[in-house]
């Protein structure tokens, strides 16, 4: 005689497995990465396009690993009142764009131009060796976006 399983009870095994392929992923993330840097990449802050009203200037970079992290900055007195990002990039290049629009929210211009890639770095409680050009590429895109606006004005 033939079991047959119902809906319910295989959907409950279906989602512990999904539950459980989850836990053991965000595992491995936290162990190449750290807490932070999981959390930034898993829930990212200020990802998306904004409105066209909501934008001063945008700029898009290609970096040398072939990720792309576009930076979207509304300026108002040479203060950055938001900015926001997009990436096809990996988590690291998630993670450094969302930290690098949270260090320069609500900050000059010209405190913007003076970041470094070791400030992006730090502020992510360290990047694995082999992603520390992410935040070289978010630099970059931030020095191009600034030049850009600044050609703009």
């Amino acid at each position: 005689m033939m079991k047959i399983f119902s809906k319910k009870k295989h959907k409950k095994g279906f989602n512990r497995s999904i539950d459980d392929l989850q836990t053991k992923i965000n595992e491995k993330e936290i162990e190449e990465h750290n807490d932070y840097i999981v959390e930034l990449l898993q829930n990212p802050k200020n990802w998306g396009i904004p409105s066209d009203k909501e934008i001063s200037v945008s700029q898009a970079f290609t970096g040398p690993c072939g990720d792309t992290m576009k930076l979207f900055l509304k300026i108002k007195d040479g203060i950055i009142e938001k900015a926001n990002f997009v990436t096809d990039g990996c988590g690291a290049s998630v993670a450094t764009a969302s930290q690098t629009t949270q260090l320069i929210e609500g900050k000059s211009l010209d405190y913007a131009e003076k970041l470094k890639p070791i400030d992006i770095d730090e502020a992510l409680k360290g990047l694995p060796e082999d992603h520390k050009h992410c935040a070289e590429l978010a630099i970059k895109t931030l020095r191009r976006l600034i030049n850009k606006y600044k050609d703009k004005i």
